[in-house]
């Protein structure tokens, strides 16, 4: 009832709510939120810079509805995503910095990023192909995450801008770079769709055998940026299954049901309501931090991964992917050392990620799906995220 009497009273002044009876107090405090993110609009001249002699920029994406993109070239970043809500009103779903100087000194170095050449963990730093074990930087403990030392997260890509709602960014990323072999050459495209989708396709080619795992890591918070907790989102995941990990957050080898388990999202459940259970994948994640295994149920060569439901907000994001996997992380380790953009910290689980992704450690994994490219063939993935309001 309270998110009906939101809807109503969002067009009405933040003044007015305050003169309101107490029963208003929590609409007027989000109508206030959605003020502030309105005013959320990166500036180009804070991303004009020079990194490893080469130039960064901001660039600005839209479609027809109003939806609108900030990304970065640095990391190939979503620095900000402003989706329509009620009575013309904007809401920036996207926590993020305001400057690339904010980025670099950022202690959370994948905030927005595309990730690359793994996205998530590689047990131990290691892997082997037909037989050569190659070694790799151990940047998360005794694992390597998200590309080691130097991921895509802080390098500067070539960018391209054919059209309003399109931005191409591309990589060659070197043979034995962060000791990955082949020379592998990227090509991301972020785009809006005229349903208000933010969509990532990602290709590759290599001239050796390697392995790749490319996603984007976006932390949303659907009440805007700088609203607080993501506890009271509700959140349903199309998987019947996800794979435990052990106390380095690596999958020990078994696909496991979530039923009976803080996993299951199968219906909607709020991000909060176990996930102080006492449970050891919950404790060795110290919240969620796992990869959840997709039905693989495609419509339209796409899963429906996930739906995730802002309490205050009402906005709504579906997730649809190729992507076997989903890696839901709820925000764990922000520990409020950084301000974004909109001049708040990066509060404990004030923001979420959700990654499309083939799953961790599948390189050393033999019964997961593979992520092996070979010389001659193209390694190509779509995933989008569409945003509405709950009617």
């Amino acid at each position: 009832m309270g998110d009906r009497i939101f809807s109503i009273l969002s067009s009405i002044s933040f003044f007015y709510l305050i003169a309101c009876n107490n029963s208003t107090t929590q609409q007027a405090q989000m109508s206030d939120t959605t003020s502030k993110t309105n005013s959320i609009v990166p500036e180009k001249k804070d991303f004009d810079s020079s990194i490893d002699g080469k130039k960064t920029d901001l660039y600005i994406l839209k479609n027809k509805n109003g939806m609108t993109a900030a990304i970065t070239n640095y990391g190939g970043r979503l620095v900000s995503l402003l989706v329509p809500v009620k009575n013309g009103k904007m809401a920036d779903v996207v926590v993020g910095f305001s400057s690339v100087k904010d980025y670099i000194n950022s202690t959370e170095r994948y905030f927005g990023a595309t990730i690359g050449r793994y996205g998530n963990r590689i047990a131990k730093g290691k892997f082997s192909l037909d037989g050569k074990q190659y070694a790799l930087f151990t940047n998360n403990g005794p694992n390597t995450l998200h590309g080691g030392k130097k991921g895509f997260q802080a390098i500067v890509w070539d960018a391209t801008h054919p059209n309003d709602s399109t931005l191409t960014l591309t990589y060659l990323s070197k043979d034995m770079e962060e000791g990955f072999p082949g020379n592998l050459n990227v090509k991301v495209t972020y785009s809006l769709t005229a349903d208000n989708g933010f969509k990532c396709e990602y290709l590759a080619t290599t001239d050796k055998k390697t392995i790749v795992n490319l996603t984007n890591h976006a932390f949303f918070n659907l009440n805007g940026e700088g609203s607080g907790t993501i506890l009271n989102h509700v959140l349903q995941i199309n998987a019947d299954s996800y794979t435990p990990v052990d106390s380095t957050l690596i999958p020990i080898g078994k696909v496991k049901p979530v039923t009976g388990t803080p996993f299951d999202f199968r219906k909607p459940t709020t991000i909060g309501a176990r996930i102080n259970d006492n449970n050891e994948q919950l404790k060795n994640g110290k919240g969620y931090d796992h990869n959840f295994v997709l039905k693989d149920n495609k419509e339209n060569g796409f899963i429906h991964a996930a739906t995730v439901t802002g309490d205050k907000s009402g906005i709504v994001m579906d997730i649809f992917t190729q992507e076997p996997g989903l890696q839901f992380y709820s925000g764990n380790f922000m520990r409020g050392k950084n301000t974004f953009k909109s001049g708040v910290k990066d509060d404990f689980r004030t923001a979420f990620a959700m990654e499309t992704q083939h799953f961790p450690d599948s390189p050393n994994q033999p019964k997961f799906p593979s992520t092996v490219l070979e010389p001659g063939k193209e390694y190509h993935t779509i995933s989008i995220y569409k945003f509405s309001i709950r009617q």
